[in-house]
């Protein structure tokens, strides 16, 4: 199954997509869509939106995992974030690939182990399950591929199958 992780930001989005197959993953392409500081913040929104249609286009992800959002200390930011996934999403549905959430904690689990691991540790992880020479940068791309990696781990139980077929139906 080819999976699109996508960390949303409107400065930098990060993406990672790979090919999960029996526990297994192999990294297909991971990067970041960047938009400049000091841009109006509609031609932002546009810029990620274009950027995530030509990378739907070009690598043809059968899903897409994506942090579920939650704010904790600065509103502001965390409002332009939430338009920024809301023209992601937009493009997802559009493209018409599925969409799947995940909490920070349940991507952390997935990747780790371990529900409360360290950035850097899930980053590690990250690397290891990929065969990567380092761990990728910006950060948003390492985030973005443990999505992935998480996807790929829930796509292959039981429960997240099951879910599967009903959205389909």
């Amino acid at each position: 199954m080819r999976i699109l992780g996508i960390d949303p930001g409107y400065a930098i989005t990060g993406y990672g997509v790979i090919e999960a197959a029996t526990g297994t993953y192999r990294p297909v392409e991971y990067g970041a869509v960047t938009t400049p500081a000091g841009q109006d913040f509609g031609l932002r929104l546009k810029e990620l939106y274009e950027g995530m249609t030509q990378i739907l286009a070009a690598l043809k992800p059968q899903a897409a995992a994506v942090e579920k959002l939650f704010f904790t200390n600065n509103k502001t930011t965390g409002i332009g974030v939430a338009e920024a996934r809301g023209v992601l999403l937009l493009a997802l549905a559009q493209g018409g690939v599925p969409l799947f959430e995940y909490t920070p904690m349940q991507v952390k689990q997935a990747v780790t182990g371990y529900g409360k691991a360290q950035k850097r540790q899930v980053q590690e992880m990250t690397r290891r399950l990929l065969n990567l020479p380092g761990i990728p940068k910006p950060d948003d791309t390492a985030d973005a591929l443990a999505l992935a990696i998480c996807h790929g781990q829930a796509a292959g139980s039981p429960l997240r199958r099951g879910m599967i077929q009903l959205n389909r139906r």
